[in-house]
């Protein structure tokens, strides 16, 4: 598997984003600078007909019917300017050359063929004074002096000026490119972070929903179309998934009460038996069967009633009366427990009967796994911790994850139990937003810590 970076649907989407974005604007500026040198070729092809449309009509007749050539004086000066990087020649129809600039272009066309309407494109590299390739056409143009072959050209770099400009255009974008895909890049996850919120928000509900919240639904409003079909399966599996947990709680619940009566009956029925060690034995699996059916009830109530735990708990009085109402039962079995009260009310925000109801199981636990004549220790921390010691076999370290877990119990667990009663009180700490932890006891033993958030 890949870094979870790799995975990211944002980062994909962006990075293909950016890459046809790049891709774009790369065709996009090539057709632009292509377009460019194509203008600039396209351009100086017309000026080179015009120029030899202007000297055709620059030739005219002298007094002996001879023609010759009188520039305009802005023409004049154009090519007075342009010394060595404009060049011109202008023949008859029987090839003698009338004009040229300079003279030795016209020694060169000379030898040419006549001009035809159609233009003549060529190059050549000059000589003499005037180095360097050139670039022209020849074309045929009517004139006061009949039909004439003219051939115009220019020096290679007459619009250096104009590729300079192309060429530093085309460096601008070599540099503006990369940032602008930057840019874009930034853009680019801003947007799709800004798009995939709903997506974001649902995932975040779905990570709170668990046994005690499946009535909640992932919101399927603002959901992209491509994602809302699994929304909507996700949200019709939960329909599914609440409808059975409510089955088995209601199973639980009722298979509990149904029996809660005969329970009670077949009590009541040994209590009027005379005594003998055959109905010690079968009291003492009654009490185990409504010790069960208890913690059965328990648990069907913390699955299907939230608790109301917006009242305020003082811990150190929650844990004097279960210390008091649990005080006969821990003497009897020679097993006294201690309370350590903290100097201070430790008050946090939950519900008293719930939390009492967790500290008795722990007590519960401690008293049947304690040796004779060993003292259990409750302490009250002004941090909002309330924890339970023992000097019992303490708790291994590969079992403390699935001590929690409903119906598990050790290899070493006594008779009597049913594996519910941590299960009962890691329950009711959720529902506290807090937690129980499990630690070694100094010595021998373990403690189990109750830990709250401790009230504003």
């Amino acid at each position: 598997m890949g870094a979870p970076w790799s995975r990211s649907l944002q980062l994909r989407l962006a990075l293909r984003l950016a890459l046809v974005y790049l891709v774009a604007t790369a065709v996009v500026i090539g057709a632009l600078v292509y377009r460019a040198y194509d203008v600039a070729d396209a351009l100086n092809d017309r000026e080179l007909n015009q120029r030899a449309s202007d000297l055709a009509r620059a030739v005219v007749l002298d007094n002996t019917g001879a023609p010759r050539v009188d520039l305009s004086p802005s023409l004049a000066a154009a090519y007075a300017s342009s010394a060595g990087a404009d060049a011109f020649a202008i023949r008859t129809a029987d090839g003698r050359v009338v004009a040229a600039e300079p003279q030795t272009f016209g020694e060169r066309v000379a030898d040419w063929p006549l001009a035809n309407d159609e233009p003549n494109w060529f190059r050549f590299n000059g000589n003499g004074p005037s180095s360097g390739e050139y670039y022209g056409l020849s074309i045929a143009e009517d004139s006061a002096a009949g039909p004439l072959s003219i051939s115009v050209a220019q020096a290679g770099g007459a619009h250096a000026m104009v590729e300079s400009v192309i060429d530093e255009f085309a460096l601008d974008i070599a540099w503006i490119v990369p940032v602008i895909v930057v840019l874009t890049l930034v853009a680019g996850v801003l947007a799709i972070r800004s798009g995939l919120a709903p997506v974001t928000r649902a995932s975040q509900i779905a990570a709170e929903i668990g046994p005690s919240t499946t009535a909640v639904r992932l919101p399927e409003q603002d959901i992209p179309t491509e994602i809302a079909p699994l929304v909507a399966a996700m949200n019709r599996a939960l329909d599914r998934l609440d409808k059975g947990f409510a089955v088995q709680r209601a199973f639980t619940a009722n298979a509990a009460h149904e029996l809660r009566t005969p329970l009670a009956i077949l009590t009541a029925a040994l209590d009027s038996m005379a005594p003998s060690e055959e109905i010690t034995k079968l009291k003492d699996d009654v009490a185990r069967m409504n010790r069960l059916v208890e913690q059965l009830l328990r648990v069907a109530r913390l699955d299907a009633i939230a608790l109301d735990v917006s009242g305020t708990v003082d811990l150190n009085e929650a844990a004097e009366s279960v210390v008091a109402a649990m005080a006969p039962l821990a003497i009897a079995m020679h097993r006294p427990v201690s309370l350590l009260g903290a100097d201070v009310p430790v008050a946090v925000k939950g519900n008293r009967h719930a939390i009492e109801d967790a500290l008795r199981n722990l007590i519960e636990n401690a008293l049947a796994h304690s040796p004779e004549e060993t003292e259990i220790v409750v302490r009250v921390e002004s941090s909002g911790v309330l924890g339970v010691a023992d000097q019992g076999p303490g708790i291994s370290h590969d079992d403390r994850e699935r001590i929690f877990e409903r119906f598990w119990r050790g290899k070493n667990a006594k008779a009597g139990g049913a594996g519910l009663g941590l299960a009962i009180v890691l329950a009711i700490m959720k529902a506290h937003g807090g937690n129980v932890t499990v630690t070694d006891n100094s010595g021998a033993g373990a403690v189990f810590s109750l830990v709250f958030p401790c009230a504003s």
